[in-house]
């Protein structure tokens, strides 16, 4: 996939190493946008019921002129399409307006565990998987236990979760449970815009040291962890540029001072009560 290594997912399929996130882009502007990062290098590029963008992803995919077999789109389940038959007209309503017959990744955006609804979501997500409408399913925002709950229902483990991550969040015992289970970690805002990670001067330290920006050092962090990071940014040259994190590598004693600016669940948005529909 355009050079970029891939990630090997529990259900045999590959995933590449690093991807497109695109929340908060929308219109003709998200479109040029997303197909410029398609042409520029991207092949994952990550979308969501919710974000309301899936028109312009779709028409950025269409614009770029790639191949649909070359990308691999990641869709996700909204919290009002949670449910037994919600969850296929939400899939199939976010297929139109993506303009495609199939997604690559389907994923669970919340559990909203007030609604009591996400078992019956997998339940219908592994159907959806066999009739071909996405080639692999997974969950974004899950607990271990949630995740372990889907497992006794249905004996079917997602094969990736997309999480708050980056090394200021940095979601250690998670990642351990994933990896204990072949689960891909997948990080949004990796490079903590919220948290001001790109200002802490560890980071800009040691992007003087290796000649990159901090956003390349901070995407190289999660890389090296075997973390797949999915950044955004609203200019195209730093799309481009935050693609370019395979050339280099940090040293075990950069890699460990990154670690110290973990803040442990001090930033997370708490699934058992952060909610979105």
């Amino acid at each position: 996939m355009a050079g970029i290594p891939t990630l090997e997912l529990l259900d045999g399929g590959h995933i590449p190493a690093i991807g497109l996130g695109t929340s908060k882009h929308k219109g003709v502007e998200g479109a040029a946008l997303f197909a410029r990062a398609i042409e520029d290098g991207y092949r994952l590029i990550d979308t969501a019921a919710q974000y309301g963008n899936e028109l312009s992803v779709g028409q950025g995919v269409k614009d770029s002129g790639v191949e649909r077999g070359q990308l691999f789109i990641t869709t996700k389940i909204a919290g009002g399409d949670q449910g037994a038959s919600a969850t296929t007209h939400g899939l199939e309503g976010s297929l139109r307006r993506l303009g495609v017959d199939y997604v690559d990744l389907t994923l669970i955006h919340w559990p909203n565990p007030s609604r009591g609804l996400y078992l019956e979501t997998w339940e219908e997500l592994i159907e959806l998987r066999e009739r071909g409408l996405t080639k692999h399913i997974g969950v974004s925002n899950f607990l271990p236990h949630q995740i372990e709950e889907l497992k006794a229902q249905t004996g079917v483990l997602p094969v990736l979760n997309q999480i708050q991550l980056s090394p200021i969040i940095a979601r250690k015992d998670l990642r351990d449970f994933h990896a204990g289970r072949a689960i891909v970690t997948e990080a949004w805002r990796p490079l903590g815009p919220m948290e001001n990670l790109l200002g802490q001067v560890v980071v800009e330290n040691i992007a003087s040291e290796v000649g990159k920006s901090g956003a390349q050092v901070v995407l190289r962090w999660a890389v090296q962890n075997g973390i797949l990071p999915i950044p955004v940014s609203s200019k195209p040259q730093r799309n481009a540029e935050n693609l370019q994190v395979f050339d280099f590598a940090l040293t075990a004693n950069q890699m460990r001072a990154l670690d110290l600016l973990d803040t442990g669940n001090r930033f997370v948005w708490d699934p058992m009560s952060h909610e979105e529909w």
